[in-house]
């Protein structure tokens, strides 16, 4: 096995499981259990693809910039209106946060999908047309043997996972904003009594989380697959890994990235060793089991830091406290 190339491929591909687990992991520190990230993503990965369609369509010559920017702002703004949903139902509403979750990912894949028949072939055309810009950050990396390899050889979207991943860790631990977040999560009624507007953080975090995650969509589709294929049914797939990665990473989104390399790892380890198609699926089980694994371990040390938000799942209502 080729060790460069397999931490490489590992490197890469563990952007997806980073923008899902950062967005998942903001989201959780206001207090909502958002089981709808699978979903999520797919919108993510659908909102690229219709601005990379709407660009194509109407550029008589492709340009770096507009191509990575148009299908990088819609997968934005597609994944944070979801999240704006599931704020809605859980916040105004005051719906169930385990069922509106499971809710909004049937609702991403399904609207993806119909979404998806409604463009036709286009999608992969237009995806076809700017992928190239998203793969190609460090031209020079094939002139610096091994280690341009291991750490210039990715696309935009790797770096830009690493970068939010960063930033998301130093707000939620050194500044005001991460520290109301955290409290609104940990005790939303004290924090309410504190003067902070619990409603607001948490429609915040969830939409910020959401638009987050969904680029891990964006970045499966146009820079891991290139196209469209079956990339509906890996994405959600990929997005249930991503929220179990909250839970292995403890949390931290720091932590995050190490944890998103190791689950890149296990997933395409199937990839670079000969197995059995049944071991195939073994390997494929490895990441959900290491989660179990880290989950048993952290509640028996009960440590503080290693425990998730103490109202997460839990809606506040204000009359009650």
């Amino acid at each position: 096995m080729n060790i460069i190339a397999f931490l490489s491929s590992a490197i890469r591909f563990s952007a997806v499981f980073l923008f899902g687990s950062t967005g998942e992991t903001i989201t959780e520190k206001s207090g909502h259990l958002n089981l709808g990230t699978p979903g999520i993503m797919c919108m993510g990965a659908i909102g690229g693809c219709v601005g990379a369609n709407i660009y194509v369509s109407n550029a008589n010559t492709i340009h770096a910039v507009p191509a990575i920017l148009l299908p990088l702002l819609f997968a934005l703004l597609f994944a944070g209106l979801t999240g704006l949903l599931y704020c809605f139902l859980t916040v105004s509403l005051r719906s169930n946060q385990n069922v509106t979750g499971l809710m909004i990912t049937t609702f991403g894949v399904g609207l993806a999908k119909f979404i998806k028949a409604d463009l036709g072939e286009s999608v992969d055309a237009a995806i076809g047309a700017v992928c190239t810009h998203f793969r190609n950050l460090f031209p020079f990396a094939d002139n610096l043997g091994w280690f341009g390899e291991i750490f210039f050889s990715y696309g935009i979207l790797v770096y830009l996972a690493i970068a939010v991943a960063v930033a998301t860790a130093i707000i939620l631990k050194k500044t005001r904003v991460g520290l109301h977040l955290r409290a609104v999560g940990e005790n939303p009624a004290t924090a309410d009594a504190a003067g902070i507007n619990v409603t607001a953080y948490r429609y915040t975090a969830t939409v910020v989380g959401s638009a987050v995650s969904g680029l891990g969509g964006l970045f499966f589709i146009f820079d891991y697959m290139g196209a469209w294929d079956s990339g509906l049914t890996s994405t959600e797939a990929l997005g249930w890994l991503a929220v179990a990665l909250v839970i292995f990473t403890v949390w931290k989104p720091d932590l995050g990235i190490l944890g998103s390399i190791l689950f890149s790892a296990l997933y395409l380890l199937p990839n670079f060793v000969e197995v059995s198609f049944a071991m195939r699926d073994l390997f494929n089980m490895l990441p959900y089991i290491v989660t179990i694994v880290v989950l048993v371990l952290t509640s028996m040390r009960k440590k503080r830091e290693s425990q998730p938000p103490a109202n997460l799942g839990l809606n506040y209502f204000r009359e009650e406290r």
